[in-house]
Protein backbone atom coordinates (compact mmCIF):
# COMPACT_ATOMS: atom_id res chain seq x y z
CA UNK A 1 0.00 0.00 0.00
CA UNK A 2 2.88 2.28 0.76
CA UNK A 3 4.44 1.90 -2.44
CA UNK A 4 1.03 2.14 -4.45
CA UNK A 5 0.41 5.59 -2.49
CA UNK A 6 3.94 6.61 -3.53
CA UNK A 7 3.63 6.35 -6.73
CA UNK A 8 0.42 8.18 -6.43
CA UNK A 9 1.67 11.07 -4.96
CA UNK A 10 2.23 14.34 -7.11
CA UNK A 11 4.35 17.30 -6.07
CA UNK A 12 2.87 20.55 -6.97
CA UNK A 13 6.64 21.39 -8.09
CA UNK A 14 6.82 18.58 -10.65
CA UNK A 15 5.66 19.45 -14.30
CA UNK A 16 2.74 17.31 -13.60
CA UNK A 17 2.01 18.32 -10.80
CA UNK A 18 1.00 22.20 -12.10
CA UNK A 19 -0.49 20.69 -15.08
CA UNK A 20 -2.61 18.79 -13.23
CA UNK A 21 -3.32 21.66 -10.81
CA UNK A 22 -4.20 24.02 -13.71
CA UNK A 23 -6.55 21.26 -15.21
CA UNK A 24 -8.33 20.93 -11.99
CA UNK A 25 -8.51 24.62 -11.46
CA UNK A 26 -10.29 24.66 -15.38
CA UNK A 27 -12.64 21.78 -14.21
CA UNK A 28 -14.07 22.81 -11.45
CA UNK A 29 -14.18 26.94 -13.16
CA UNK A 30 -16.32 25.01 -16.08
CA UNK A 31 -18.46 23.07 -12.98
CA UNK A 32 -19.43 26.27 -11.57
CA UNK A 33 -20.21 28.34 -14.63
CA UNK A 34 -22.09 25.35 -15.49
CA UNK A 35 -24.40 25.19 -12.42
CA UNK A 36 -24.59 29.29 -12.93
CA UNK A 37 -25.72 28.74 -16.14
CA UNK A 38 -28.31 25.87 -15.10
CA UNK A 39 -29.65 28.17 -11.82
CA UNK A 40 -29.67 30.64 -13.84
CA UNK A 41 -31.87 29.03 -16.87
CA UNK A 42 -33.99 27.69 -13.99
CA UNK A 43 -34.60 30.90 -12.81
CA UNK A 44 -35.56 32.22 -16.92
CA UNK A 45 -37.91 29.55 -16.61
CA UNK A 46 -39.30 30.05 -13.14
CA UNK A 47 -39.81 33.78 -14.61
CA UNK A 48 -41.11 32.86 -17.29
CA UNK A 49 -44.07 30.99 -15.33
CA UNK A 50 -44.46 33.55 -13.71
CA UNK A 51 -44.94 36.10 -16.15
CA UNK A 52 -47.79 33.71 -17.71
CA UNK A 53 -49.14 34.12 -14.12
CA UNK A 54 -49.02 37.82 -14.77
CA UNK A 55 -50.49 38.20 -18.42
CA UNK A 56 -53.56 35.18 -16.65
CA UNK A 57 -54.14 38.36 -13.96
CA UNK A 58 -53.83 41.52 -16.71
CA UNK A 59 -56.37 39.10 -18.94
CA UNK A 60 -59.00 38.14 -16.05
CA UNK A 61 -59.11 41.82 -14.88
CA UNK A 62 -59.35 43.17 -19.00
CA UNK A 63 -62.04 40.54 -19.00
CA UNK A 64 -63.80 41.58 -16.14
CA UNK A 65 -63.56 44.85 -17.56
CA UNK A 66 -65.22 43.86 -21.12
CA UNK A 67 -68.27 42.36 -18.58
CA UNK A 68 -68.40 45.63 -17.07
CA UNK A 69 -68.70 47.35 -20.21
CA UNK A 70 -71.62 45.06 -21.45
CA UNK A 71 -73.17 45.47 -17.91
CA UNK A 72 -73.24 49.48 -18.04
CA UNK A 73 -74.36 49.14 -21.42
CA UNK A 74 -76.92 46.02 -21.47
CA UNK A 75 -77.23 45.13 -17.75
CA UNK A 76 -77.98 41.50 -17.04
CA UNK A 77 -77.68 39.31 -14.36
CA UNK A 78 -75.01 37.20 -16.49
CA UNK A 79 -73.03 39.99 -17.42
CA UNK A 80 -72.41 40.38 -13.81
CA UNK A 81 -71.61 36.91 -12.95
CA UNK A 82 -69.19 36.29 -15.80
CA UNK A 83 -67.16 39.32 -14.50
CA UNK A 84 -67.31 38.16 -10.76
CA UNK A 85 -65.70 34.31 -12.00
CA UNK A 86 -62.79 36.89 -13.66
CA UNK A 87 -62.73 38.86 -10.33
CA UNK A 88 -62.24 35.60 -8.27
CA UNK A 89 -59.26 34.86 -10.99
CA UNK A 90 -57.65 37.55 -10.57
CA UNK A 91 -58.22 37.39 -6.73
CA UNK A 92 -56.48 33.99 -6.82
CA UNK A 93 -53.55 34.93 -9.44
CA UNK A 94 -53.10 38.07 -6.66
CA UNK A 95 -52.64 35.75 -3.93
CA UNK A 96 -50.25 33.43 -5.65
CA UNK A 97 -47.89 36.18 -6.92
CA UNK A 98 -48.39 37.90 -3.81
CA UNK A 99 -44.63 37.20 -2.27
CA UNK A 100 -43.47 37.81 -5.92
CA UNK A 101 -44.94 40.91 -6.01
CA UNK A 102 -43.71 41.80 -3.16
CA UNK A 103 -40.57 41.24 -3.67
CA UNK A 104 -40.36 43.03 -7.34
CA UNK A 105 -42.32 46.15 -6.81
CA UNK A 106 -42.66 46.29 -3.17
CA UNK A 107 -45.36 45.65 -0.18
CA UNK A 108 -46.71 48.69 -0.80
CA UNK A 109 -47.84 48.19 -4.02
CA UNK A 110 -49.17 44.69 -3.28
CA UNK A 111 -50.89 45.77 -0.70
CA UNK A 112 -52.58 49.09 -2.84
CA UNK A 113 -52.88 46.35 -5.62
CA UNK A 114 -55.08 44.68 -3.53
CA UNK A 115 -56.87 47.36 -1.84
CA UNK A 116 -58.03 48.18 -5.79
CA UNK A 117 -59.24 44.93 -6.25
CA UNK A 118 -61.13 44.47 -3.60
CA UNK A 119 -62.62 47.81 -4.29
CA UNK A 120 -63.47 47.20 -8.15
CA UNK A 121 -65.26 44.16 -6.55
CA UNK A 122 -67.26 46.23 -4.29
CA UNK A 123 -68.17 48.49 -7.42
CA UNK A 124 -68.72 45.99 -9.90
CA UNK A 125 -71.10 43.90 -7.69
CA UNK A 126 -73.24 47.31 -7.00
CA UNK A 127 -73.43 48.03 -10.37
CA UNK A 128 -77.20 46.31 -10.61
CA UNK A 129 -78.02 48.87 -8.63
CA UNK A 130 -79.56 51.42 -11.11
CA UNK A 131 -78.98 54.47 -9.11
CA UNK A 132 -75.77 53.50 -7.23
CA UNK A 133 -72.61 55.23 -6.71
CA UNK A 134 -70.47 52.60 -7.92
CA UNK A 135 -71.92 53.16 -11.51
CA UNK A 136 -69.99 56.24 -11.67
CA UNK A 137 -66.38 54.91 -10.36
CA UNK A 138 -66.38 51.66 -11.31
CA UNK A 139 -64.95 52.91 -14.41
CA UNK A 140 -62.07 54.86 -12.85
CA UNK A 141 -61.10 52.31 -10.43
CA UNK A 142 -61.30 49.40 -13.51
CA UNK A 143 -58.44 51.90 -15.39
CA UNK A 144 -56.82 51.95 -12.65
CA UNK A 145 -56.58 48.27 -12.35
CA UNK A 146 -55.62 47.04 -15.38
CA UNK A 147 -52.98 49.94 -15.31
CA UNK A 148 -51.40 48.41 -12.07
CA UNK A 149 -51.65 45.06 -13.56
CA UNK A 150 -49.93 46.09 -17.05
CA UNK A 151 -47.17 47.98 -14.89
CA UNK A 152 -46.61 44.87 -13.06
CA UNK A 153 -46.62 42.83 -16.53
CA UNK A 154 -44.06 45.50 -17.35
CA UNK A 155 -41.55 44.90 -14.74
CA UNK A 156 -41.75 41.39 -14.60
CA UNK A 157 -40.84 41.32 -18.40
CA UNK A 158 -37.79 43.81 -17.61
CA UNK A 159 -36.70 41.44 -15.17
CA UNK A 160 -36.93 38.26 -17.41
CA UNK A 161 -34.84 40.71 -20.28
CA UNK A 162 -32.38 41.27 -17.41
CA UNK A 163 -31.91 37.68 -17.10
CA UNK A 164 -31.82 36.74 -20.35
CA UNK A 165 -29.08 39.33 -20.71
CA UNK A 166 -26.99 37.98 -17.99
CA UNK A 167 -27.26 34.49 -19.53
CA UNK A 168 -26.10 35.81 -22.69
CA UNK A 169 -23.42 36.82 -21.00
CA UNK A 170 -22.01 33.60 -20.15
CA UNK A 171 -20.49 32.14 -23.44
CA UNK A 172 -17.94 35.35 -22.98
CA UNK A 173 -17.36 34.41 -19.59
CA UNK A 174 -16.37 30.57 -20.56
CA UNK A 175 -13.81 32.06 -23.60
CA UNK A 176 -12.42 34.81 -21.31
CA UNK A 177 -12.06 31.83 -18.50
CA UNK A 178 -10.57 29.98 -21.36
CA UNK A 179 -8.01 32.38 -22.54
CA UNK A 180 -6.96 32.90 -19.26
CA UNK A 181 -6.14 28.99 -18.40
CA UNK A 182 -4.66 28.68 -21.97
CA UNK A 183 -2.28 31.73 -21.04
CA UNK A 184 -1.59 30.12 -17.97
CA UNK A 185 -0.80 26.50 -19.25
CA UNK A 186 1.50 28.42 -22.20
CA UNK A 187 3.53 30.24 -19.75
CA UNK A 188 4.02 26.72 -16.89
CA UNK A 189 4.89 25.12 -20.37
CA UNK A 190 7.45 27.96 -21.32
CA UNK A 191 8.90 28.17 -17.85
CA UNK A 192 8.81 24.54 -17.06
CA UNK A 193 9.88 22.73 -20.21
CA UNK A 194 10.59 25.37 -23.14
CA UNK A 195 13.28 27.51 -21.06
CA UNK A 196 14.82 24.26 -19.17
CA UNK A 197 15.02 22.60 -22.47
CA UNK A 198 17.11 25.52 -24.52
CA UNK A 199 19.35 25.61 -21.26
CA UNK A 200 19.87 21.50 -21.05
CA UNK A 201 20.45 22.25 -25.11
CA UNK A 202 23.53 24.67 -24.47
CA UNK A 203 24.64 22.31 -21.72
CA UNK A 204 24.43 19.61 -24.09
CA UNK A 205 26.26 21.32 -27.05
CA UNK A 206 28.99 22.46 -24.04
CA UNK A 207 29.75 18.84 -22.83
CA UNK A 208 30.41 17.79 -26.73
CA UNK A 209 33.30 20.59 -26.95
CA UNK A 210 34.45 19.00 -23.72
CA UNK A 211 33.44 21.45 -20.82
CA UNK A 212 32.21 18.92 -17.97
CA UNK A 213 32.08 21.82 -15.68
CA UNK A 214 28.73 21.07 -13.63
CA UNK A 215 25.73 23.00 -13.44
CA UNK A 216 24.85 25.70 -10.74
CA UNK A 217 21.75 24.80 -9.97
CA UNK A 218 21.27 26.08 -6.78
CA UNK A 219 17.79 28.18 -6.17
CA UNK A 220 17.23 28.42 -9.90
CA UNK A 221 14.80 25.75 -10.89
CA UNK A 222 11.79 24.37 -8.35
CA UNK A 223 10.73 22.09 -11.08
CA UNK A 224 11.73 18.52 -9.51
CA UNK A 225 11.78 17.07 -13.43
CA UNK A 226 14.00 19.86 -14.06
CA UNK A 227 15.93 19.83 -11.11
CA UNK A 228 16.50 15.83 -11.38
CA UNK A 229 17.14 15.97 -15.14
CA UNK A 230 20.00 18.91 -14.03
CA UNK A 231 21.66 16.44 -10.88
CA UNK A 232 21.78 13.82 -13.60
CA UNK A 233 23.36 15.93 -16.02
CA UNK A 234 25.98 17.16 -13.32
CA UNK A 235 26.72 13.37 -12.38
CA UNK A 236 27.35 12.58 -15.69
CA UNK A 237 30.22 15.83 -15.90
CA UNK A 238 31.47 14.55 -13.17
CA UNK A 239 31.72 10.90 -14.82
CA UNK A 240 33.18 12.37 -17.61
CA UNK A 241 35.93 14.35 -15.98
CA UNK A 242 36.34 10.77 -13.99
CA UNK A 243 36.62 8.68 -16.87
CA UNK A 244 38.71 11.16 -19.38
CA UNK A 245 41.70 10.12 -18.37
CA UNK A 246 40.89 6.31 -18.97
CA UNK A 247 39.82 7.39 -22.24
CA UNK A 248 42.60 9.24 -23.47
CA UNK A 249 44.65 6.70 -21.84
CA UNK A 250 42.52 4.08 -24.11
CA UNK A 251 42.94 5.71 -27.29
CA UNK A 252 46.82 6.55 -26.69
CA UNK A 253 46.93 2.45 -25.96
CA UNK A 254 44.69 1.91 -29.13
CA UNK A 255 47.09 4.10 -31.09
CA UNK A 256 50.29 3.29 -30.07
CA UNK A 257 49.14 -0.76 -30.12
CA UNK A 258 48.59 -0.45 -33.97
CA UNK A 259 52.11 1.22 -34.17
CA UNK A 260 54.24 -1.39 -32.17
CA UNK A 261 52.33 -4.48 -34.08
CA UNK A 262 53.88 -3.16 -37.30
CA UNK A 263 57.56 -2.85 -35.49
CA UNK A 264 57.29 -5.91 -33.48
CA UNK A 265 56.54 -8.59 -36.48
CA UNK A 266 59.22 -6.73 -37.87
CA UNK A 267 62.31 -7.01 -35.82
CA UNK A 268 60.96 -10.69 -34.38
CA UNK A 269 62.31 -12.48 -37.51
CA UNK A 270 65.91 -10.70 -36.86
CA UNK A 271 66.00 -11.39 -33.21
CA UNK A 272 65.31 -15.34 -34.18
CA UNK A 273 68.26 -15.17 -36.54
CA UNK A 274 70.57 -13.40 -33.88
CA UNK A 275 69.24 -16.17 -31.42
CA UNK A 276 70.20 -19.35 -33.80
CA UNK A 277 73.48 -17.73 -34.97
CA UNK A 278 75.08 -17.28 -31.30
CA UNK A 279 73.18 -20.65 -30.41
CA UNK A 280 75.10 -22.45 -33.70
CA UNK A 281 78.03 -20.59 -32.98
CA UNK A 282 78.36 -21.54 -28.92
CA UNK A 283 77.16 -25.28 -30.47
CA UNK A 284 79.60 -25.43 -33.37
CA UNK A 285 83.15 -23.95 -31.70
CA UNK A 286 82.05 -24.06 -28.22
CA UNK A 287 85.73 -25.78 -28.13
CA UNK A 288 87.53 -23.31 -30.18
CA UNK A 289 86.47 -20.34 -28.05
CA UNK A 290 88.36 -18.91 -24.86
CA UNK A 291 86.45 -17.97 -21.81
CA UNK A 292 85.86 -14.30 -22.88
CA UNK A 293 84.42 -15.25 -26.40
CA UNK A 294 81.55 -17.83 -24.47
CA UNK A 295 80.91 -14.86 -22.73
CA UNK A 296 80.41 -12.62 -25.46
CA UNK A 297 78.19 -15.56 -27.27
CA UNK A 298 75.92 -15.88 -24.16
CA UNK A 299 75.52 -12.25 -23.51
CA UNK A 300 74.34 -12.13 -26.97
CA UNK A 301 72.18 -14.77 -26.20
CA UNK A 302 70.24 -13.18 -23.13
CA UNK A 303 69.88 -9.72 -24.59
CA UNK A 304 68.45 -12.05 -27.66
CA UNK A 305 66.05 -13.48 -25.16
CA UNK A 306 65.39 -10.11 -23.57
CA UNK A 307 64.62 -8.37 -26.74
CA UNK A 308 62.52 -11.50 -27.99
CA UNK A 309 60.37 -11.27 -24.32
CA UNK A 310 59.60 -7.67 -25.20
CA UNK A 311 58.60 -8.37 -28.88
CA UNK A 312 56.15 -10.78 -27.04
CA UNK A 313 54.90 -7.47 -24.94
CA UNK A 314 54.47 -5.62 -27.86
CA UNK A 315 52.93 -8.62 -29.60
CA UNK A 316 50.19 -9.35 -26.64
CA UNK A 317 49.50 -5.54 -26.09
CA UNK A 318 48.87 -4.70 -29.59
CA UNK A 319 46.56 -8.14 -30.25
CA UNK A 320 43.49 -7.27 -30.99
CA UNK A 321 41.77 -10.05 -32.11
CA UNK A 322 38.89 -11.08 -29.45
CA UNK A 323 39.54 -13.93 -27.30
CA UNK A 324 36.80 -16.69 -26.43
CA UNK A 325 35.27 -15.61 -23.40
CA UNK A 326 33.74 -18.65 -20.53
CA UNK A 327 32.59 -18.78 -16.94
CA UNK A 328 35.37 -18.87 -14.49
CA UNK A 329 35.87 -19.08 -11.04
CA UNK A 330 37.55 -16.47 -9.52
CA UNK A 331 39.50 -18.84 -7.34
CA UNK A 332 40.51 -21.23 -9.81
CA UNK A 333 42.31 -18.19 -11.92
CA UNK A 334 44.06 -16.61 -8.95
CA UNK A 335 45.20 -19.81 -7.95
CA UNK A 336 46.52 -21.29 -11.21
CA UNK A 337 48.31 -17.76 -11.26
CA UNK A 338 49.89 -18.59 -8.47
CA UNK A 339 51.11 -21.57 -8.89
CA UNK A 340 53.06 -19.98 -11.99
CA UNK A 341 54.60 -17.44 -9.39
CA UNK A 342 55.33 -19.54 -6.39
CA UNK A 343 58.91 -20.41 -6.85
CA UNK A 344 60.00 -16.30 -7.74
CA UNK A 345 57.65 -15.63 -4.28
CA UNK A 346 60.01 -18.39 -2.49
CA UNK A 347 63.38 -17.15 -4.54
CA UNK A 348 61.97 -13.38 -3.00
CA UNK A 349 61.52 -14.37 0.66
CA UNK A 350 58.01 -13.35 0.21
CA UNK A 351 54.93 -14.41 2.30
CA UNK A 352 51.35 -14.97 0.41
CA UNK A 353 48.30 -14.37 2.05
CA UNK A 354 45.34 -16.02 -0.02
CA UNK A 355 41.71 -14.87 0.69
CA UNK A 356 39.71 -16.33 -1.95
CA UNK A 357 35.68 -17.57 -1.07
CA UNK A 358 34.93 -20.79 -2.67
CA UNK A 359 31.41 -19.62 -3.69
CA UNK A 360 32.29 -16.82 -5.41
CA UNK A 361 30.07 -15.69 -8.50
CA UNK A 362 31.54 -16.84 -12.21
CA UNK A 363 33.27 -14.20 -14.15
CA UNK A 364 33.36 -14.19 -17.83
CA UNK A 365 36.40 -14.38 -19.31
CA UNK A 366 39.80 -15.95 -21.11
CA UNK A 367 41.96 -17.89 -18.93
CA UNK A 368 45.17 -17.33 -20.61
CA UNK A 369 44.73 -13.48 -20.52
CA UNK A 370 43.81 -13.44 -17.16
CA UNK A 371 46.67 -15.47 -15.91
CA UNK A 372 48.86 -12.89 -17.97
CA UNK A 373 46.50 -9.90 -16.33
CA UNK A 374 47.92 -10.92 -12.83
CA UNK A 375 50.95 -12.48 -13.10
CA UNK A 376 51.92 -9.05 -14.09
CA UNK A 377 50.43 -7.52 -10.75
CA UNK A 378 52.48 -10.53 -8.75
CA UNK A 379 55.74 -9.42 -10.77
CA UNK A 380 55.59 -5.99 -10.08
CA UNK A 381 54.40 -6.27 -6.22
CA UNK A 382 57.27 -9.22 -6.28
CA UNK A 383 59.80 -6.83 -7.57
CA UNK A 384 58.13 -3.77 -4.87
CA UNK A 385 57.98 -5.47 -1.78
CA UNK A 386 61.74 -6.19 0.45
CA UNK A 387 62.64 -9.68 1.74
CA UNK A 388 60.26 -10.42 4.90
CA UNK A 389 56.79 -8.49 3.29
CA UNK A 390 53.49 -9.53 2.24
CA UNK A 391 51.77 -10.18 -0.99
CA UNK A 392 47.65 -10.50 -0.35
CA UNK A 393 45.48 -11.81 -2.51
CA UNK A 394 41.76 -11.39 -2.50
CA UNK A 395 38.43 -11.77 -3.88
CA UNK A 396 34.77 -9.98 -3.10
CA UNK A 397 31.76 -9.89 -5.24
CA UNK A 398 30.80 -5.92 -5.64
CA UNK A 399 27.65 -5.41 -7.17
CA UNK A 400 27.64 -6.48 -10.95
CA UNK A 401 31.12 -7.44 -10.78
CA UNK A 402 33.74 -9.34 -9.07
CA UNK A 403 36.74 -7.48 -7.42
CA UNK A 404 40.39 -9.14 -7.69
CA UNK A 405 43.14 -7.73 -5.04
CA UNK A 406 46.48 -7.98 -5.06
CA UNK A 407 47.74 -6.37 -2.48
CA UNK A 408 51.67 -5.52 -1.02
CA UNK A 409 53.88 -4.26 1.61
CA UNK A 410 56.02 -2.78 -0.29
CA UNK A 411 58.00 0.43 -1.16
CA UNK A 412 54.24 2.00 -2.73
CA UNK A 413 54.02 4.48 -5.53
CA UNK A 414 55.20 8.25 -5.49
CA UNK A 415 51.80 10.27 -5.80
CA UNK A 416 53.39 12.02 -9.33
CA UNK A 417 53.76 8.39 -10.75
CA UNK A 418 50.40 7.15 -10.35
CA UNK A 419 48.54 8.57 -13.47
CA UNK A 420 51.00 7.16 -15.56
CA UNK A 421 51.63 3.95 -14.36
CA UNK A 422 49.53 2.25 -17.07
CA UNK A 423 51.06 3.99 -20.46
CA UNK A 424 53.27 1.99 -22.41
CA UNK A 425 57.06 1.89 -21.56
CA UNK A 426 56.42 4.05 -18.65
CA UNK A 427 58.48 2.44 -15.94
CA UNK A 428 60.17 3.74 -12.89
CA UNK A 429 62.70 0.66 -12.52
CA UNK A 430 66.28 1.03 -13.37
CA UNK A 431 67.16 1.01 -16.79
CA UNK A 432 67.45 -2.35 -18.58
CA UNK A 433 65.19 -3.64 -15.69
CA UNK A 434 61.64 -3.11 -16.77
CA UNK A 435 60.26 -2.49 -20.36
CA UNK A 436 57.06 -0.41 -19.08
CA UNK A 437 54.72 -2.73 -20.95
CA UNK A 438 53.76 -4.78 -17.89
CA UNK A 439 50.89 -2.63 -16.57
CA UNK A 440 50.09 -1.17 -20.15
CA UNK A 441 49.70 -4.75 -21.03
CA UNK A 442 47.10 -5.99 -18.05
CA UNK A 443 45.20 -2.35 -18.45
CA UNK A 444 44.35 -3.51 -22.08
CA UNK A 445 43.55 -7.13 -21.08
CA UNK A 446 40.98 -5.83 -18.40
CA UNK A 447 39.74 -3.21 -20.72
CA UNK A 448 38.72 -6.54 -23.45
CA UNK A 449 36.92 -8.15 -20.40
CA UNK A 450 34.79 -5.15 -20.10
CA UNK A 451 36.65 -4.36 -16.60
CA UNK A 452 38.12 -1.88 -15.21
CA UNK A 453 41.39 -1.70 -12.69
CA UNK A 454 42.00 0.33 -10.01
CA UNK A 455 45.36 1.67 -7.93
CA UNK A 456 45.62 2.19 -4.07
CA UNK A 457 49.33 2.97 -3.12
CA UNK A 458 51.06 4.52 -0.16
CA UNK A 459 54.62 5.36 -0.27
CA UNK A 460 56.34 2.97 2.11
CA UNK A 461 53.46 1.37 2.86
CA UNK A 462 52.54 -0.77 0.65
CA UNK A 463 50.26 -0.97 -2.88
CA UNK A 464 46.91 -2.41 -3.98
CA UNK A 465 45.89 -3.82 -7.32
CA UNK A 466 41.71 -4.06 -7.63
CA UNK A 467 40.69 -5.55 -10.80
CA UNK A 468 36.40 -5.39 -11.05
CA UNK A 469 35.62 -7.93 -13.73
CA UNK A 470 31.43 -8.43 -14.63
CA UNK A 471 30.19 -11.42 -13.46
CA UNK A 472 29.44 -14.51 -16.21
CA UNK A 473 25.56 -14.73 -17.50
CA UNK A 474 23.53 -16.94 -15.38
CA UNK A 475 24.58 -20.54 -16.56
CA UNK A 476 23.41 -24.60 -15.49
CA UNK A 477 27.15 -25.59 -14.48
CA UNK A 478 30.82 -24.13 -15.37
CA UNK A 479 32.35 -26.29 -17.76
CA UNK A 480 34.54 -29.18 -16.09
CA UNK A 481 37.81 -27.47 -17.10
CA UNK A 482 36.88 -23.76 -15.81
CA UNK A 483 35.20 -25.05 -12.56
CA UNK A 484 36.06 -24.43 -8.70
CA UNK A 485 39.05 -25.33 -7.72
CA UNK A 486 39.76 -28.04 -4.64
Amino acid sequence: MAGTAQRFRISFNSIKGKILTLFLVAFLVACGLTLLNVLTLAAVRERLNLSERYDDLFNSILEARRFEKNLLIYGGVESQREGMNYLDKADVAVTGLAGDIARVSGPATLEDFRQTLAQYRREFAAISEAKSPERESVRGTGKRLVDMAEKLSATKRARIHKTIFHVSLLPFAYLGIFLVFMAILITVIANSLLKPLGMIGQITARVAKGDFSPVDNEGRHHIEEVAGLLDALNRMALELTANQENLLQARKIAALGTLTAGIAHEINNPINNIMISAESLLETHDESLDDEGREVVTDILSQAERAGEIVRNLLDFSRTEKAGFSALAPDVVLKSTLALVRNQLLIADLKMREDVPHDLALISGNLRHLQQVFVNLLQNAIAATPAGGTIEVSAREAGEFVRLTVRDTGIGIAPENLPHIFEPFYTTKEVGKGTGLGLAVTYSLVKRHSGRIEVESEPGKGTSFHVFLPKAPASPEPHENIGHAG
